[in-house]
């Protein structure tokens, strides 16, 4: 039987009696805030979320109130979970006007927590997901949202990347073909199953990659719940989250992202419909929500149908990464969703397929 990995402990002696080594320390974390006054008095903490790939924690002190953000139990795959590379993007784009939290400090040595973090402000809010929150209770309210979600990835596929600090954050050319590419490969690092219908997927994905029609910065995880929604009214996006995937490239292939993983009343549900409650009346639907966006951008939506299958086939794939940790013993069960994954995994590539047949 898997031993169950304990993620938060008091003390370094706890720590080193562990098999697996703990996300949190909070004896070590206590003296390294007090060595660098982040804050005074004993910590509290409160894991927020489940993430399956970096991890979230509540920080409050008697005078502060934080969030730290680290990257999974070691090993870590090469250039993955780049925590110091997550909190510069949100410092470059906090500049540019984007709703990102303010980053505080950035620890680099990772003998502190095993791994690099960083500690920026907790926005206060709600994350909209399967429960709709008192503030939503109007359907001009829960319609309001929707366009505030997709308003504000306008506003960040408006940031100018000429700016030389925006600029430095990517690379542009050829950034789908490199996804397709990079995605192609870790399917086979992780995966303990024969699915060939998703090689078969990115080799069609990989044979009709659109032209990029402009150069924005792209997220890379833009969905409902990873947006902070203010508990005010007028409903506003209060900050965007984890910004571990973004870079330079397609802004379509945020929208794809965004709109294959919004629930609405039209498509057929798959385990990345992280967020039910925009199937309620007065959510925009995904066709709304594209429109909404070709409106205020100018882009050409035709072949937007592309970027829904491969958000799809993404998804499948890093999803079956995060089966396979969990089977491992490596990954806590997230809720209902690791043990969906079995299943879960073929039915995003069939959802993809019955795109990629629509357009084929």
């Amino acid at each position: 039987m898997t031993e169950k990995l304990i993620d938060v402990v008091a003390t370094v002696a706890e720590a080193r009696a562990l098999s697996a080594p703990p996300l949190l320390i909070v004896d070590v974390l206590t003296d390294y805030l007090d060595a660098h006054g982040i804050g005074t008095g004993p910590v509290r903490w409160d894991r927020i979320g489940e993430g399956q790939s970096n991890v979230t924690f509540r920080i409050r002190r008697d005078d502060i109130d934080v969030v730290l953000r680290r990257g999974p139990r070691p090993p870590i795959p090469k250039s993955t979970h780049d925590m110091v590379r997550e909190a510069k993007i949100q410092q470059v784009l906090r500049g540019q006007g984007v709703a990102v939290p303010t980053i505080h400090h950035v620890c680099e040595d990772e003998s502190v927590l095993g791994v690099p973090f960083y500690v920026m402000d907790f926005v206060p809010g709600t994350v909209v997901t399967d429960t709709l929150p008192d503030f939503l209770a109007e359907t001009a309210d829960r319609q309001a949202l929707s366009e505030a979600l997709i308003d504000r990835l306008v506003d960040l596929h408006s940031v100018d990347v000429t700016v030389p600090e925006v600029a430095a954050l990517g690379r542009p050319d050829g950034y789908l073909q490199r996804q397709v590419k990079l995605f192609s490969a870790l399917w086979e690092k992780n995966t303990q199953r024969s699915l060939p219908q998703v090689s078969r997927l990115g080799e069609w994905l990989a044979a009709n990659i659109p032209v990029t029609q402009a150069h924005a910065v792209v997220h890379g995880d833009y969905r409902a719940g990873n947006a902070m929604i203010a508990s005010s009214s007028p409903v506003k996006v209060a900050a965007i989250l984890d910004w571990e995937m973004s870079t330079l490239g397609d802004p379509l292939a945020d929208l794809g992202y965004f709109l294959a993983t919004y629930t609405d009343r039209e498509h057929t549900r798959t385990v990345m419909d992280l967020t039910p409650v925009t199937a309620e009346a007065g959510f925009l639907s995904r066709a709304e929500l594209a429109a909404r966006y070709a409106e205020k951008t100018g882009l050409d939506l035709s072949v937007l149908p592309w970027y829904e299958a491969f958000a799809l086939w993404k998804a499948a794939i890093f999803s079956e990464a995060i089966y396979t940790r969990w089977l491992a013993g490596e990954a806590p069960a997230a809720g209902g969703f690791t043990g969906a994954l079995e299943t879960g995994v073929p039915e995003l590539i069939e959802a993809a397929d019955a795109i990629t047949g629509a357009i084929a």
